[in-house]
Formats: C-alpha cells, sequence, structure tokens
C-alpha cells in the first residue's frame, strides 16, 4: 500500500485535483514494486481555514483530508488481500481525521525563528521541503513519491501541532502573541500505546513548543520543550482507569537517555529538565529510574518537582517555588530577539524541558507559568512594560494569555489523548473551580474510552500513514491471528454483566415470596460475578490493541 500527500497551491478545493490525480494515477500505475502490494492512494486536503499568520506569512488549518486510489492494483488480490485492503482502508479513513495539522504555502512552519534566522541565505531559495525539519513534517512519509517524481508545486510540508494567536493593547500599542507547537513525528502515537523513548532515544509526545511576541518592528520568540521520560516503559490498557505501568530492562536504556538528550543539548543547547512526576506508587519508581539515569548524564541539570503534592488543591501559585529553583538558569538561556531589519540582536542558548507521565495537562500548567514568566521580560525588554511592571498591569490582556495556553493545551491533549486537556482552571484562573471539574471528569472519561477501546486501531494507522509499517508481498497478513479475540466479545460480556446485576436485582426484590426466587437470584449474581471476573482477569484482551508494530 502506498499513501501520498497531495495539496494543490493556492487550491484546496476538491474538484481542481481531478485532472492532476488522472494524470498522477497514469503515472503511477507502474511505479508498484515487488515490495508493495495492494494500491496507491492520494492523501487530498479538502478544505481548509484561515489560522492566522506566522512572520507575515498565512497559515491555513486542515479541516478535512480524504484519501482517493490511483491504480486498479487492488482488482487482482487474493481473498485474504482483499480483506486486508478493506482493514487498511478503514485505517486510512481514521487518518483522514487526524486534528491539528497546519501549513503554508510560503514559509517552512517546522523551523523556529532563531533557527530560520541563522539559515544561510540561499536555502530559502529551496522548495519548502528541502528547508524543512524532517522531525516535524508530519507528512514525510507520504511526501517521498512526490519527492521521487519532482512534483515541488504539489509538496507542502505540514506541521501536527497547535497554532493560537491574538492582539492587545499595551499602553495604546499593539502587542502579538503566538504559540506555535510543533509535534515531532520520530515516535508518533496514542496515550498508552506510545510511552517513552525508542532505542534511538527519540521520545513519544514530544513537542516543541515557541511563544512569539511582536511589538513595534521587533520580534521575539521563546522556546520550550516537553517529551516523555526518556526510558524504556510501558503502561499497557487493561480495562482499570489507570492501568500499572512497567519498567522495560534493557542493556541499551544508558545509551537510550544519552541519545536523547545528546540531540537536545545539539539542537537548543544547554537543557534544564523539571520533571512534574508523583513522588509515590508507580510514578514514584518510574521518576526514582529517571533520576538515577540522569545522574549520569553530564551538563544537563534535573530538577524533580512533585506537582500533585505541592500544587495540591488546585493552588496555581505554588508554581513560584519550581521557578525559584531554576530562575537563574532560565534567565541565563533568554530569549530570542530580532529587529525589524532581520539583525539578531538576543540568542536563547538553551531550553527546559518539562514532563510528566503523559506531558500533557501538569505539563501544560508548568509551561505557561514559565512562559509567563518569559512575556514579561520580552515585553520589559522591547520597551512596552518597564522594568518593575507585568502583563497582569491589564486583566484584559492576561485573560488573553491565559486562553491562548489554554486552547493550546487542549489541542496538543486531543492529538495524543483524544480529549481535552484536564485542569485548565489552572491556567485560565489560577485555581479549580466546579464547571472546570465537572470539565475535567468528562475528559477523563473520554480518555478510558478511548485509550481501551479504540486508541489500539487509531495506533495501527499511524503507524501505516508515517511508514512505520510497510505491506509487503507475501508477507503473513497480520490479521490472521487465529486466536481468541477477545475484544469482539466485549459488548456480549458487557450485556450479560449489566443483564446479570438487573436480573439479580428484580430477583432478590422477589425473593420473599418462594424459595425459586432465591435461588434464580443466587445462580444471575453468580454468573455475574463470573463474568466480571473473566474481564478483569483477562482486561488486556478486552482492550483495542494494535497490531501492525511493537510498543519500541
Amino acid at each position: 500500500m502506498k499513501c501520498l500527500q497531495l495539496t494543490e497551491r493556492k487550491t484546496l478545493n476538491y474538484s481542481p485535483l481531478l485532472f492532476n490525480l488522472k494524470y498522477l494515477e497514469a503515472k503511477w500505475s507502474n511505479w508498484l514494486h515487488p515490495g508493495c502490494i495492494f494500491g496507491s492512494y492520494v492523501l487530498v486536503i479538502t478544505s481548509q481555514k484561515d489560522a492566522g499568520s506566522y512572520q507575515g506569512s498565512p497559515v491555513y488549518h486542515v479541516n478535512s483530508m480524504k484519501f482517493l486510489c490511483c491504480n486498479d492494483a487492488i482488482k487482482h488480490l487474493t481473498s485474504q488481500e482483499k480483506r486486508d485492503e478493506a482493514y487498511f482502508m478503514s485505517l486510512l479513513r481514521i487518518a483522514e481525521t487526524t486534528c491539528g495539522l497546519y501549513y503554508s504555502y510560503d514559509r517552512d512552519l517546522t523551523l523556529n525563528l532563531q533557527r530560520a534566522s541563522k539559515l544561510a541565505a540561499g536555502r530559502i531559495h529551496k522548495p519548502l521541503w528541502k528547508q524543512a525539519d524532517p522531525r516535524f513534517v508530519w507528512n514525510k512519509n507520504l511526501l517521498e513519491e512526490l519527492i521521487e517524481a519532482k512534483l515541488d508545486e504539489f509538496i507542502i510540508p505540514l506541521i501536527q501541532g497547535s497554532f493560537q494567536s491574538a492582539q492587545f493593547t499595551l499602553k495604546d500599542r499593539p502587542v502579538r502573541i503566538t504559540l506555535f507547537s510543533r509535534r515531532c513525528n520520530r515516535r508518533l502515537g496514542t496515550r498508552m500505546w506510545r510511552r517513552g523513548a525508542n532505542l534511538e532515544g527519540a521520545t513519544a509526545n514530544f513537542v516543541e513548543t515557541e511563544q512569539l511576541v511582536e511589538y513595534e518592528g521587533l520580534t521575539s520568540s521563546f522556546i520550550q520543550v516537553r517529551g516523555s521520560i526518556p526510558l524504556l516503559w510501558e503502561q499497557i490498557v487493561d480495562l482499570s482507569y489507570k492501568p500499572r505501568l512497567s519498567i522495560i530492562e534493557h542493556e541499551e536504556t544508558p545509551k537510550v537517555v544519552q541519545r536523547h538528550f545528546h540531540d537536545l543539548s545539539q539542537r537548543y543547547g544547554e537543557t534544564v529538565v523539571v520533571d512534574l512526576t508523583d513522588k509515590r506508587g508507580d510514578e514514584g519508581d518510574l521518576s526514582n529510574a529517571f533520576a538515577a539515569e540522569m545522574g549520569r548524564i553530564h551538563g544537563v541539570r534535573y530538577v524533580h518537582f512533585d506537582f500533585h503534592h505541592v500544587c495540591h488543591g488546585g493552588n496555581f501559585d505554588n508554581l513560584q517555588a519550581l521557578y525559584n529553583q531554576i530562575e537563574e538558569a532560565i534567565q541565563k538561556q533568554g530569549y530570542f530577539l530580532m529587529d525589524s531589519k532581520g539583525e539578531i540582536l538576543l540568542e536563547q542558548s538553551g531550553v527546559v524541558r518539562s514532563n510528566c507521565i503523559d506531558c500533557l495537562d501538569r505539563t501544560n500548567v508548568t509551561q505557561s507559568f514559565l512562559a509567563r514568566k518569559s512575556l514579561d521580560s520580552q515585553l520589559q525588554r522591547m520597551g512596552a512594560l518597564s522594568s518593575s511592571e507585568s502583563i497582569s498591569i491589564s486583566d484584559n490582556n492576561n485573560d488573553i494569555f491565559k486562553k491562548l495556553w489554554v486552547e493550546h493545551g487542549d489541542e496538543l491533549s486531543l492529538e495524543y489523548a483524544g480529549s481535552y486537556a484536564l485542569k485548565g482552571d489552572l491556567v485560565r484562573y489560577g485555581r479549580q473551580t466546579l464547571p472546570g471539574l465537572i470539565k475535567d471528569g468528562m475528559s477523563a472519561l473520554s480518555r478510558y474510552y478511548l485509550n481501551n477501546f479504540h486508541d489500539g486501531v487509531r495506533q495501527d494507522a499511524l503507524d501505516l500513514i508515517s511508514g512505520y509499517y510497510t505491506v509487503s508481498q507475501g508477507s503473513t497478513s497480520p490479521f490472521q491471528t487465529g486466536g481468541f479475540e477477545s475484544a469482539s466479545y466485549l459488548p456480549v460480556a458487557s450485556a450479560i454483566i449489566v443483564g446479570g446485576i438487573t436480573a439479580t436485582t428484580f430477583t432478590l426484590s422477589q425473593v420473599g415470596r418462594n424459595a425459586q426466587h432465591f435461588i434464580s437470584s443466587i445462580i444471575c449474581a453468580g454468573l455475574t460475578v463470573g463474568v466480571v471476573a473473566l474481564v478483569k482477569a483477562n482486561g488486556k484482551q478486552f482492550c483495542s490493541r494494535p497490531r501492525l508494530c511493537g510498543l519500541i
């Protein structure tokens, strides 16, 4: 199965692409090689909306996409291959719903402002895909055939992440703030099926977040990163609300950690690691293992901050204790500053890497706090504020900043966990509210359902389109398990449990009338308990699991 991605420059309507697809169909129909069976498919962006602008260039958000078949190879498949093809097509349909995709025709969105400003002048005249940082090109695998065909007009790198922008006024002068996040594609996946690092040191949910401030011709950029704890570990869903964390014992673990932080140091400079995990339970074991490995890494500062303990009760202001520990390092790292002529005035010399378990909720609250501190420094340096002033001098401006970070956290959470971020109230209000608790409860239930009953298939879809799984001719079908497909029996088991509870309740209410009702109650209760025990004992088998690739 070949999957390709098309974006027609300046035209994103579905119909104008049909002529080009006829040409591509004829061109690709003879390109199927022995290692690639089934059909070739083109991913077409069918609708988009303006998301704002980045350094003067329009940025678009992808609203909808569609995979189109480009040849008739599927007509000659065996019955098993046709069944596989149908399942692969269902995975492509899932991939069509991928959220948080952005692109620009005129600017490489994969590079933050500091990196882009330091590139050789000749590089900016190359096609966008040649300028792009491959780590952040979401459709990297889908573009390979287009690159081979030299169809530069259609080769537009997409990034997955978030893009929020707003303008406010300080002392009667406009200030624009933009949050731009880029998700790394090296360990792409869903919340429970992509944890920790792979053997190359790439971590799950690794995101670079850039906070841009524009004022009076000056532009400033502040970078933070987040990413899963760079050890080999897993958390397999088993129908429980919080599955056990498990550290994978592997001789390569020290090298994995070294590779990860060597890469960070090469790209960002001095790194400060902020570990927000609990000190107790499974999280504590993982945190202790992380701290032990960090003790062997030179040139990287590790700071543990038990977010749940210190900020117990939803007191966001207690993050000041964390900032006090790393304030000197953050001020030393600084931020990037450029004038209207493109002259570099300041450079950011390092980065803060934050993590919790998911790198979503606690991480987003913490990053927003650090970003707020940096924003004050940025605005003071640019002359928008005096050295003693803060953005909080205006409640409206403060609210705009908080809203951007809440939306930012929600978008990243939807991409990785499938639900809105938790603890959004801590960012917006500095405390937890009743409506916020209700929203968090709904998001937690949504995560539970998706993680247990949907994300295994979604992981397969991501592995397929990202090229981590390749359909090979003559290979055994990944869907011929030949075993007990527990997931298919879950609805039946659920119905038996609900029916058993109902029947038990009814017969118990009638137990005083005759002995037969008492016996019926015992039978129904026993059956219900037995089914519950069976489901609990085989929880992992009843959950949606990926079939195409392993966890590491």
